[in-house]
């Protein structure tokens, strides 16, 4: 389980690997929770997929729950199994099993090497903006 807390700029854009290589693409060779700056007008016609507290490309997020840039938000992943759940601000976004979500194939019709693992690393996946994070907790489940 993962808990921190973040404050985004506008237009921000980053995420959250989780189960991810050392290397490579995490939205695809692990897991990538959105950090995103959904009111920026630049991101309005996103896939649902994409938005803030999505699994990238697999688990929509239901939205409004995400505060204004500048302000800060609370945000907790947890993962067990092929469960997944993500909370935001004290609101659960994403309750999902992500075998059940990609038993179809993956909602983005791209390949999820990533998909089949049950350990990784995590790590903050910056895209060029600034997000600003603080205290970051781990715990093992």
């Amino acid at each position: 389980m993962l808990r921190f807390e973040f404050k985004l700029t506008p237009g921000a854009n980053n995420g959250v690997g989780v189960r991810a290589p050392l290397e490579g693409d995490a939205a695809y060779l692990g897991y990538e929770i959105q950090v995103l700056d959904d009111y920026a007008d630049v991101y309005k016609s996103l896939k649902p997929y994409q938005y803030h507290g999505s699994v990238y490309g697999i688990i929509p997020a239901k939205r409004g729950a995400l505060k204004p840039a500048g302000e800060w938000n609370e945000q907790e992943i947890r993962m067990q199994g092929s469960k997944i759940k993500v909370t935001l601000n004290g609101k659960v976004i994403v309750d999902g099993d992500i075998k059940e979500a990609t038993k179809n194939g993956t909602p983005d019709k791209k390949d999820h090497p990533g998909l089949k693992r049950t350990s990784g690393h995590i790590g903050f996946l910056g895209h060029g903006t600034e997000v600003f994070f603080r205290n970051i907790r781990i715990k093992s489940l």
